[in-house]
């Protein structure tokens, strides 16, 4: 490997460090504050925590998301969609098909119910560090949910600008965030060595059989410990797989030296319970503490950074594929398509954070809500990529995916008991984007089963003798057809009923794939005057139509597309027709000129 390459290579891993791993490098601030509300730190319970925590990084961070998942990529990508596609096609049933689809939907709304909490509990727990500065010791809470809601305000505030520049810095700050509570916690480890013994999972094991109902209970609150781990696969295709896996090795290494010389503090200073991060590191070097805790906001600010970019990728993918209402979508970034800006999204986030914010107050409430989603996500994940393996005969792969997938369900079923005590709060955020998948798809069903398509042949008869008959429109005109087989309504209305023919006609249809990435043009002349482009593209592509068109010599005059207008008497439908209204067209959401646009009005009832 030559040195270049070298440089490139570790450059990435510093990349994943900082999108990858802001989550759950972040976890070590309030894990054992919540566990430690619980259980109290006392010599055996101390220990049977530290080997919950180690082996669950092990089994579902390790095992799970960087061994097994990140070994199951389409053209080097990850995540839950991905899977989605992957398995898709080896199901036979449409039972099984229908089955998988749910899970993706609940995935993805899940996802969101509980990563608005990721920047309220992670920002607040930072800004209560501001308590152990002796001149702020008695800061009121509501000053610091202000400071809280301020920073979060600024972090949504930017969205808009693009992150791009300021991405450049993400990976530098974790790697010295990490250093830092990984070299802070190795001096408590080598004050006492023994704390290693703590690794041994009969710790674990015997903490069970004494305390079989505690440790159910806490088990909701050692998943926090492995919230954000879903990101090394979900965000393997930023970085690729290596630079993601060798960043999981630094990562697991400070955050266990973290872990463990926490727990070394607690036990020396059983008092320091509610905050031990900050107040070992307060003892460490109290004239570091300052910077320490300035530093802790931005690993929070980072942490938030990575959940917000996540939400955009996965519901631009949703409304790719048609399972979710299309928003208006800027691109912040010339370089990286990647970098997207919704801005409904950005502000719906924002004002569930505050509310988060103002109806937890304090980080260790927020905790007792925390995780719910992300155990859920990960119970989805272990269960997909052991149906994969078994469809590929990967014997050992499933065996072990099985085994992880079975921790992670174990997981969530303790975290359902985080419902009454807050935790419904992410189901009901999950349940606004959960509505509009089912929703927005129910409808779409309703109202493509109630149009009333030409098949090609009758089409291309009758369009033959209208254009050799009546005279043409100057220019070229831009038709949207969803299936290339049939013609929708509105095109022969607009041609033969109202006689609008231009010299050139194109039939354009937008075809997403299995595939990730890529796209694929098919170009075809359906007759004089006639003329069909299908656009392939990946389900995770972002594109620009009219660049394509421009590569295939079209340059529009007019673009015409169907516009419906949706009567119905039925509650839930007459609620998708508003969701469709206030949505932007078809057309919009691919920023063509709004002057060229002219809709065709349909009435349908559904």
């Amino acid at each position: 490997m030559t040195l270049k390459e070298r440089i490139k290579n570790e450059t990435m891993v510093v990349k994943a460090l900082g999108v990858v791993y802001g989550d759950i490098g972040t976890s070590p601030i309030y894990t054992l504050a919540v566990i430690f509300l619980i259980v109290p730190p006392l010599l055996s319970s101390v220990y049977g925590v530290l080997s919950f925590i180690f082996w669950a990084l092990i089994i579902i961070v390790t095992v799970q998301y960087a061994w097994l998942a990140t070994s199951l990529s389409e053209k080097g990508e990850g995540g839950t969609v991905v899977l989605i596609q992957m398995l898709t096609p080896c199901l036979k049933s449409a039972k099984m098909v229908t089955i998988v689809s749910i899970l993706g939907f609940l995935g993805l709304s899940l996802m969101i119910g509980d990563g608005v909490i990721t920047p309220a509990i992670s920002i607040l727990s930072a800004v209560e560090g501001i308590l152990l500065i002796p001149a702020y010791d008695e800061t009121p809470q509501v000053t610091l949910l202000i400071m809280a809601s301020l920073i979060a305000f600024a972090l949504f505030a930017v969205q808009r600008k693009g992150i791009e520049r300021v991405a450049a810095a993400f990976g530098p700050i974790m790697v010295i965030w990490f250093i830092s509570i990984g070299s802070v916690g190795l001096w408590y480890v080598f004050k006492d060595l023994s704390i290693f013994a703590a690794m041994n999972p009969m710790y674990a094991i015997n903490f069970t059989l004494d305390h079989p109902a505690i440790a159910f209970i806490i088990l909701a609150d050692i998943v926090l410990a492995t919230t954000g781990g879903e990101a090394l696969y979900a965000d393997m295709g930023h970085l690729g797989r290596l630079p993601i896996v060798k960043g999981w090795v630094f990562a697991f290494c400070a955050l266990v030296l973290t872990y463990f010389g926490q727990g070394a503090f607690v036990l020396t200073h059983p008092d320091s319970v509610g905050s031990p991060l900050f107040e070992m590191m307060h003892e460490f070097a109290p004239s570091l503490y300052i910077p320490f805790l300035i530093l802790t906001i931005m690993a929070t600010v980072i942490a938030s950074q990575a959940m917000i970019s996540g939400i955009f990728s996965v519901l631009y993918q949703a409304m790719i594929t048609r399972i979710f209402p299309h928003f208006r979508v800027q691109y912040t970034s010339r370089e990286l398509h990647s970098q997207i800006y919704i801005s409904s999204i950005n502000w719906f986030l924002f004002t569930c954070v505050i509310i988060m914010l103002f109806v937890f107050k304090e980080s260790s409430k927020l905790a007792a809500a925390y995780g719910l989603a992300a155990s859920g996500a990960m119970s989805i994940t272990g269960t997909m990529i052991t149906i994969i393996f078994a469809y590929r005969k990967a014997w050992i792969k499933m065996i072990f995916s099985s085994i992880s997938g079975t921790a992670s369900i174990i997981f969530f079923a303790s975290c359902l008991l985080k419902i009454p005590h807050g935790g419904y709060w992410s189901l009901l955020i999950a349940a606004v984007p959960l509505s509009f998948i089912v929703l927005y798809t129910q409808g779409q069903q309703r109202l493509y089963s109630s149009f009333h398509s030409i098949d090609k042949a009758s089409f291309l008869e009758k369009y033959k003798q209208h254009y050799s008959q009546e005279s043409h429109i100057e220019g070229t005109a831009l038709f949207f057809a969803r299936k290339a087989e049939n013609i929708p309504a509105y095109i022969p209305k607009t041609m033969f009923q109202n006689g609008i023919i231009y010299e050139r006609n194109v039939i354009v249809k937008v075809k997403p794939t299995y595939e990730p990435f890529g796209i694929r043009k098919e170009f075809s002349s359906l007759c004089e005057g006639l003329d069909l482009l299908v656009i392939h593209v990946g389900y995770m592509e972002v594109f620009n139509v009219e660049e394509i068109l421009k590569e295939q010599g079209i340059n529009e005059r007019t673009i015409f597309y169907g516009d419906e207008e949706i009567v119905s008497k039925h509650i839930a439908w007459k609620l998708y027709a508003f969701v469709k209204d206030m949505s932007p067209s078809f057309v919009s959401f691919y920023n063509f000129p709004q002057e060229k646009l002219i809709g065709v009005s349909r009435r349908i009832e559904i």
